[in-house]
């Protein structure tokens, strides 16, 4: 997610300075996507520059700035939530990539390649079920202590504050989904591998072809403009 956005739904329940901006970034996601806080500044600092915040006053005496948002901060967090993610531009997975060229360079055991990452994948699947567990048997736990009348109930269920336990599960959640597809494509990889060793023979296709001819004539272009550069300031 964007961290310029992330801020700046915080800031929308009131003014913070950057190390809380930080904790409750961290808090809320479960750590999954860590801070630091020169980058927390580094971005308050961009979108102070772009009118979306502005400071509260001055520094506390700890030297401490809190940010609150502008008018057009809040409208623009008020436009994210109700904006779908953009999920036209593609990616760059290194898994994806590192397949794909695997399967193009002599040598490579490819089937060991996906073996080893289904291996890793599958242990942090469990790694990630492990600890969705454990933050079920917390809420559990809570609401029969709510129960019994030990211990209010969580504040903020109806608002959304405070609720840190139900955004880590979503979280979570989604990380185990991920992995599970992951699994699912890698075992897909091991099947049309293993389908592609029983060819009788490999065919490179037109497509091959032309993206050789393609990069050549790119080169060559690339080659001839930096003599024709070269020549012209020779010429002066």
């Amino acid at each position: 997610m964007s961290v310029k956005q992330g801020l700046m739904a915080l800031l929308a329940q009131g003014p913070m300075y950057g190390a809380q901006l930080r904790v409750e970034f961290e808090e809320r996601t479960g750590g999954t996507w860590p801070l630091n806080v020169g980058q927390v500044y580094t971005t308050l600092a961009r979108l102070e520059r772009d009118g979306l915040v502005e400071p509260t006053g001055e520094a506390d005496g700890e030297g401490r700035i809190s940010y609150r948002l502008t008018e057009a901060g809040a409208a623009e967090v008020g436009t994210w939530w109700t904006t779908p993610v953009d999920r036209d531009s593609t990616p760059r997975d290194e898994l994806t990539i590192k397949l794909a060229l695997a399967v193009t360079v002599p040598g490579v055991d490819v089937q060991a390649v996906a073996q080893t990452q289904r291996t890793a994948t599958l242990r942090h699947l469990h790694d990630l079920t492990r600890l969705k567990q454990q933050v079920m048997r917390k809420q559990r736990d809570a609401e029969g202590r709510a129960e019994e009348g030990t211990q209010p109930a969580a504040a903020g269920d109806a608002t959304g504050e405070g609720n840190h336990d139900l955004a880590w599960l979503l979280v979570l959640e989604n990380l185990i989904f991920t992995a599970e597809a992951e699994v699912r494509w890698l075992d897909h990889v091991e099947t049309r591998l293993h389908r592609e060793s029983l060819r009788p023979f490999r065919r490179s296709g037109p497509a091959a072809a032309e993206g050789a001819a393609r990069a050549e004539a790119e080169d060559t272009a690339y080659r001839r403009e930096l003599r024709d550069q070269s020549e012209r300031e020779a010429r002066r």
